[in-house]
This record gives C-alpha cells, sequence and structure tokens, in this order.
C-alpha cells in the first residue's frame, strides 16, 4: 500500500478526529525517551495517518479473530510551536517532501508538542462504546469475547505502568460533534492540505488555555439558557477533558476526509453565534445558527445509513 491510501480512502467512513499536543516534560520519564527516540525517524505527516490506516486494515483482516492493536509499536504525531502563542506548525514533515523535522529548519528556536496515538487503550473504549451502543447485538460477531478479555489484559499492563493514563484523542465518524466546534474560533490557524483538487483535511489549532476559556464560556452560558441542551452534556465532558493536560499544549482540530465536502466550513462561528444567541434570549437567532449547522452536517450523517 501507498501514500494513496491516505488520499483516498474509498468506502471509508468519514473519520475526524480532535488532538491534543502535549509538551515532552507533561510524559513520564519513560514514555518521554520513547517519544524522543520515535520523533527521529517519524516520517511525513501524510504518512504517519497512512501507516494508521494500514495497520488497522491489516488487523481486521488477519488471522485468529483479533481485531485489536497488540501495543507492541505505537505511532506519535508532532507539532513545533515557534515563539508565537497562536502558531502551530505541522512538525511531522512536509506533505509534499517527506521532509523529516530534523531536515526542516532546524534552527527553529519552537519547542515540540507530541500526541501519541495510545491505539491499545483507545481501541478498548471504541470496543466498550459498540457493546453498550445501539449496535450492541453485533458486538459478539465482530469481537469474540476471548479476544476482548486478551485485550483487557493489554490495557491492564498499560495502566500498570508508568504510561500516561490521558487519551490524547477522540476521533468521530460520519460528522464532526457540535461540541467540538466552541473549542475554535475563525482567527484560529488553518492547515488545509490539498492534493489533485481534492482537500485531503483541513486541521485547525488552538492554545489549549483558549479552548478551555471558550468551552467553560460555552456550559455557563448554556447552563443557564438550555440546561436540557444535549450539548451541554457533551462539552461539561470535553472540559473536564481538556482539563486533564498541560497548560502550554495545542487543540487540533483533523476535519479528515469530509472536508472536501464542507469546507469552506463556518460551523465554529455557527455554534459561537448560536450560543450567544441563547444567552441574550434571541431564539430567532439561535434557531437560524443551527438551521446553518443542520444543513451543512446532517446530509454528512446521513451517509452512515446509506447503502
Amino acid at each position: 500500500m501507498n501514500g494513496n491510501l491516505y488520499r483516498g480512502q474509498a468506502g471509508l467512513p468519514f473519520s475526524s478526529s480532535l488532538r491534543i499536543y502535549e509538551p515532552l516534560e507533561a510524559f513520564p520519564p519513560e514514555q518521554q525517551r520513547q517519544l524522543v527516540a520515535d520523533s527521529s525517524k517519524i516520517g511525513s505527516r501524510a504518512a504517519v495517518e497512512n501507516a494508521e490506516l494500514q495497520a488497522s486494515l491489516g488487523r481486521i483482516t488477519r488471522t485468529g479473530g483479533d481485531p485489536f492493536p497488540t501495543g507492541r509499536t505505537d505511532l506519535v504525531r508532532m507539532t513545533r510551536v515557534p515563539g508565537g502563542r497562536h502558531t502551530a506548525v505541522d512538525g511531522a514533515a512536509d506533505e509534499t517532501t517527506g521532509k523529516s523535522p530534523q531536515d526542516k529548519e532546524a534552527h527553529d528556536a519552537g519547542r515540540l508538542l507530541y500526541c501519541p496515538s495510545q491505539l491499545v487503550i483507545r481501541a478498548g473504549l471504541a470496543a466498550n462504546a459498540l457493546m453498550d451502543g445501539v449496535h450492541s447485538p453485533l458486538a459478539d460477531l465482530l469481537i469474540p469475547v476471548s479476544q476482548r478479555d486478551k485485550h483487557q489484559a493489554r490495557i491492564d499492563r498499560i495502566n500498570a505502568g508508568e504510561e500516561a493514563k490521558r487519551v490524547h484523542t477522540r476521533a468521530s465518524t460520519w460528522g464532526i460533534p457540535f461540541s467540538w466546534f466552541s473549542l475554535f474560533a475563525e482567527s484560529d490557524r488553518k492547515d488545509v492540505v490539498e492534493s489533485d483538487g481534492h482537500i485531503l483535511t483541513v486541521r485547525v489549532w488552538t492554545p489549549l488555555t483558549d479552548a478551555l476559556d471558550r468551552a467553560r464560556f460555552a456550559v455557563a452560558h448554556l447552563a443557564l439558557a438550555a440546561p436540557d441542551l444535549d450539548m451541554l452534556d457533551d462539552l461539561t465532558q470535553l472540559t473536564e477533558w481538556l482539563e486533564l493536560f498541560h497548560v502550554q499544549s495545542m487543540v487540533e482540530l483533523d476535519y479528515g476526509a469530509v472536508a472536501d465536502k464542507v469546507y469552506p466550513d463556518e460551523s465554529p462561528m455557527d455554534v459561537r453565534l448560536g450560543i450567544e444567541c441563547l444567552a441574550e434570549g434571541d431564539m430567532t437567532g439561535a434557531a437560524a445558527a443551527y438551521r446553518r449547522l443542520a444543513s451543512r452536517w446532517i446530509p454528512i450523517r446521513q451517509l452512515a445509513r446509506a447503502s
């Protein structure tokens, strides 16, 4: 398989991610050494995405019926923050040249931030969500009980060690949760990755402190204006998650392949305006903001049910 797998993803669900990149000192010493070692050999960002997708497809087709990652290897994404508080640059490498961070502006005084994939823990959480969700009858067919027990043993070994227990990545298929957009603003840095006339992904960056301020603002206003709104529960959980990480972290929203369907995207502005309108009692303005969001994202979510 080659880079076209990352670029195409034909037939696969649209998958988007919300990631936290932390400075090296936020990790335990043993994990720090591993992250530094990985950073010296990592390829381009496209290569990381392709390797992760290739590994996931390999797991579901391998013999033995075990769809879980073993943890023998793990990927890490990096970004560099050069001086300016609101600036983040893809530290993995250029999408087209494939040059490593060491080959690109080695004199840059900026610092590297790291986001480990943590596939073992994330796979366990995804399996639990499947077993607890509406598709739970499929769980026994897709994930044999014996393999679940084996994977739980892997998770227990990780939790018993020094590795960080914080999960740095949240993933969503067939659309981006509206609560995620509340963490970002129109002025945040955007990296648009294109190839052959198509948008491969859009990545939006913001400092964790800004994301937390925006989340807390949204929670405070929704708690007063719309306490029964499902988005309030989502935002409360999102705020608690952000509070687990180092204050100098960066937050990345990676649209994934869905970007080609929705970008340019004004969802962060629509979410912000909707919350502000609710806080001011302007139901007409709030409804208009929701209609704009719905017209953009409901067709994407309906693809999950398409045959």
